[in-house]
């Protein structure tokens, strides 16, 4: 039996797995944004970008979560987490601080790129994207031979 085989076989179920713990993960910065759930001090009085980025985070997430639409959400998402990094990281101070290390920025790194990888992968088997691709399958096999038949 080869070593790569056996993993392999579950990749497509890893992905739809990875997709749905971002989409947890970035969801709960958006309830304790938002909702004040769990009370965090760094979000007791959040100005008005980080209760937006919260929407976004709530609502994208959930998406993401389920996966739903989840190429373009995750790419709105990775674009609102470089958009984190930079602003709300690496120029937090007004001087630029490059390692993630000292600038508190490593989680917005890595939902950035996480979340571009979901917005190239897909959501995988287990999403709301692959039920309603497997809907639409008959559909256009139907209208693709209707196409043949007019021609």
């Amino acid at each position: 039996m080869n070593a790569d085989r056996f993993p392999a076989a579950y990749q497509p179920y890893a992905l739809s797995l990875f997709r749905f713990i971002t989409g947890l993960l970035l969801f709960q910065y958006g309830v304790a944004k938002i909702f004040k759930f769990p009370a965090l001090a760094y979000f007791a009085n959040p100005p008005p970008l980080i209760m937006t980025a919260g929407a976004l985070e709530l609502v994208l997430g959930t998406l993401v979560m389920i996966g739903l639409f989840t190429r373009i959400t995750a790419f709105i998402l990775s674009g609102e987490m470089a958009f984190a990094y930079f602003i709300g990281h690496m120029f937090k101070t007004g001087e630029p601080v490059f390692l993630p290390l000292n600038n508190g920025g490593t989680a917005a790194i890595l939902f950035c790129f996480a979340c571009l990888l979901l917005a190239t992968a897909g959501g995988g088997p287990v999403s709301v994207d692959a039920v309603v691709g497997k809907q639409r399958e008959p559909r256009e096999e139907k209208q693709s031979r209707f196409r043949q038949a007019a021609e």
